[in-house]
């Protein structure tokens, strides 16, 4: 199989490059940090690694492009950023909603037109337990994970319309221990290896919505079914 994947330079989306790339597939590692990137290599043959910024609109779609020449069975969209910001510093917001929202945004329409065009594939993405409600501590962060999983489900329904053999996958890690899980005292942070084995298995089971690890589940169904003014209180 080969496989695309978008922000593999830390966290879960190096470890499912490693984890995929061990197991015999082809995979594409993109992400903007080269340093990191290229410390890839020593775990698989079978990674190759790309440079990219995905807010830099031209540069990602030049990469896509070239990427795409050859068939694509699999794209895993792990690229995001999340900062506190209970100051609402817009420079942390923008910085946010130009990564999470607009090149994210172009990431997957481009992605879905390309599977579109081959008549097949399979778009995964990272949204976040964290978007499920407003959170004053980092309110863009909470908001662009809530706008990830809404498109998403948009054009799961618009795969499904078209009868096209494309699949669709929204996986919301709880706290996972990367560099995005920032405080003290956090609750319940997973390994990331652990979290990627999960991640796996739901994309092959081509699971609409996979909810990592499987305790978040939990967590997941009371922060959809609390009342606003009980959670706003806590």
């Amino acid at each position: 199989m080969r496989i695309l994947i978008i922000g593999a330079s830390s966290g879960i989306g190096r470890e499912l490059a490693i984890q995929y790339a061990t197991k015999g597939n082809e995979v594409i590692a993109v992400a903007r940090r080269k340093q990191l990137l290229c410390e890839l290599s020593q775990y698989s043959s079978n990674i190759q690694i790309a440079q990219c910024d995905i807010s830099n609109i031209e540069e990602t779609k030049t990469l896509l492009s070239t990427i795409f020449k050859e068939t694509i069975h699999l794209v895993i969209i792990c690229s995001g950023i999340g900062d506190f910001n209970s100051e609402l510093d817009f420079a942390i917001e923008k910085q946010t909603i130009d990564i999470n929202i607009v090149g994210w945004t172009f990431c997957v329409d481009t992605i879905y037109k390309k599977f579109e065009e081959q008549s097949s594939g399979h778009l995964v993405i990272l949204s976040s337990c964290g978007g499920l409600r407003g959170e004053p501590l980092a309110p863009s962060y909470s908001a662009s994970k809530a706008y990830q999983i809404n498109y998403i489900e948009a054009l799961c329904k618009k795969a499904y319309k078209s009868k096209l053999p494309i699949h669709i996958t929204d996986i919301r890690p709880g706290l996972v221990n990367t560099r995005m899980a920032k405080g003290s005292g956090l609750f319940w942070v997973m390994p990331t290896e652990k979290a990627a084995k999960q991640i796996i298995n739901a994309i092959a089971k081509k699971k609409h919505v996979a909810i990592v690890t499987k305790r978040w589940g939990i967590i997941h169904w009371i922060m959809r079914h609390l009342p606003r003014s009980f959670y706003i209180r806590i």
